[in-house]
């Protein structure tokens, strides 16, 4: 069974980043850290998604959702046969929201809505295993994040052309877990805690009062203000075991607290008496079975499931649950291993809704996405 460990490895659940809940891109997965002997890899790809749908007044959104790649590094050494440590590089968080302008035949309720977040996230850890098959790992994690929004249309009222700039900003969290292996038959349930990351943002709030016309946006405040920030604290429970010769059954189950991330700009709050964002928090289950086929190839399937929420909801994340399978291949040559998954999700019909009274402003449904991804790891 072990020999099975080996050639699946830890392809497990990221073979391809996906659009997960509030603007998660990548679950936050630390399975570098229990690769054996020294490692590193490096994962990119991405990911297609396929957002649209009608607005109140009978006009089609276009496609609100775009397309967009990612790439992440992990470097894992063995210091000694008890203790090890890793670097991880990833991309957790982001969005990329576009409703096409009214001007351009969009959507004259939320067209020219749009938001852009970038994040990049940099984790230190270390792992001791104790004698009994039990082993804690925990470190620090540094966050470095950005954002841009635009909420233009009729469903904004007198604060269509408002624009926020949230200028980059870095802040620092911390992780914790604990692991339990059996590797006799490739058994280990781990479960780790990431706690939230606080940003100040330094804010420029700005209102155009004519969209795309000749007047220059104006700003709202003298001076920048800042805007405080929480990247969600989160749960992750991973497991695996091996049920027969050569094959394995692994599963995660994922908690994020999206109802403590808020988007507060000072201005904006004052004025709409309420903030850019209200997500719920969200529970994402993963199941799936792995398969080592020769001394090359290994293969998984896994099945993805995020139970939808309230169909209201913000238009700057617009989809609600979702439920997807990824397929994916490994082809082992030695110190090599080459991870290649191709993931489809259909993702919940949604209600973007804004105003006090969460006004519905259109019907979001029948959307999906296609992601693919590739991670070359190397042992030694």
């Amino acid at each position: 069974m072990k020999t099975a460990f080996t050639g699946i490895g830890i392809l497990m659940l990221s073979a391809s980043q996906l659009v997960a809940g509030g603007i998660e891109r990548a679950p936050q997965s630390l399975n570098a850290l229990f690769e054996e002997g020294n490692y590193v890899e490096l994962s990119f790809g991405g990911v297609d998604p396929t957002v649209e749908g009608t607005d109140v007044a009978g006009f089609e959104t276009g496609d609100v959702a775009q397309g967009y790649g990612f790439v992440g590094m992990a470097y894992k050494h063995q210091f000694t046969p008890e203790f090890s440590g890793a670097i991880i590089v990833e991309q957790p968080f982001g969005a990329d929201i576009l409703y096409q302008p009214a001007t351009d035949g969009g959507s004259p309720v939320l067209g020219g809505t749009r938001a852009k977040v970038d994040s990049t996230t940099f984790t230190a850890l270390g792992r001791y295993k104790m004698p009994n098959n039990f082993s804690v790992h925990g470190g620090i994690r540094g966050s470095r994040a950005d954002g841009k929004v635009s909420l233009n249309g009729l469903a904004y009222g007198g604060l269509s052309g408002y624009n926020v700039d949230l200028d980059s900003d870095t802040g620092i969290g911390w992780v914790a877990g604990a692991a339990w292996e059996k590797p006799e038959i490739a058994a280990r349930v781990s479960l780790t805690y990431n706690s939230k990351i606080e940003h100040k943002f330094d804010t420029i709030e700005t209102l155009d009062p004519d969209g795309v016309g000749p007047i220059p946006p104006q700003p709202l405040a003298a001076d920048a203000s800042t805007t405080t920030v929480d990247t969600p604290e989160s749960w992750n429970l991973e497991f695996q075991t091996g049920v027969a010769q050569d094959t394995l059954v692994f599963g995660s189950v994922r908690w994020v607290n999206w109802s403590e991330f808020r988007v507060d700009p000072a201005v904006f709050t004052a004025l709409a008496r309420g903030g850019l964002v209200d997500l719920e928090d969200t529970t994402t289950y993963t199941l799936g079975v792995g398969r080592k086929f020769t001394e090359s190839w290994s293969g998984s399937a896994a099945f993805v499931y995020e139970k939808a929420g309230d169909d209201l909801v913000s238009p700057l994340a617009p989809t609600n649950g979702r439920k997807g399978i990824t397929l994916a291949a490994v082809y082992t040559q030695g110190p090599m291993k080459i991870s290649t998954g191709i993931n489809y999700s259909k993702l919940g019909d949604a209600r973007p809704e804004t105003g006090p009274l969460n006004e519905p402003r259109a019907q979001m449904e029948d959307n999906d996405l296609f992601g693919v991804g590739v991670r070359v790891g190397y042992s030694f």
